[in-house]
């Protein structure tokens, strides 16, 4: 029985979202939206031009459309710090982190003091 409550109750949301898709369909604002899509996706065909490309153009015309890659990454736009790798002789076990306060390497500084950790830091 319970293949059959499984099948009515997709069939009754089945029916819900049909409805919903159907108010969507007559929803103007919508309609405005999808024949602009449209129309830019035939402007991108036409001149042979990728979304990216549009995204460049864009980013050119208005810089605060589209943000650089150092600016998604950090609210201040700073480059990333650089990937630290420390290997603890003791154990073998490496510790790859690009900021100073991680977990493993806290510990190790308790146990064998900061100046030992940081001399296992490799290039």
């Amino acid at each position: 029985m319970a293949k059959i409550n499984d099948y009515y109750q997709k069939k009754q949301l089945m029916e819900k979202l049909s409805e919903e898709l159907h108010q969507l369909e007559q929803d103007n604002v919508l309609k405005r939206e999808l024949e602009f899509e449209e129309k830019v996706r035939s402007l991108m065909k036409e001149y042979d031009k990728s979304p990216k490309d549009v995204l460049q153009i864009l980013g050119a015309i208005d810089p605060s459309v589209v943000g650089t890659k150092a600016e998604a990454g950090s609210p201040t736009g700073r480059p990333k710090r650089p990937l630290k790798t420390y290997k603890n002789p003791n154990t073998g076990e490496v510790v790859k982190t690009r900021g100073g306060n991680q977990k493993v390497l806290n510990e190790w500084r308790e146990k064998y003091g900061k100046e030992t950790v940081q001399s296992w830091q490799q290039d």
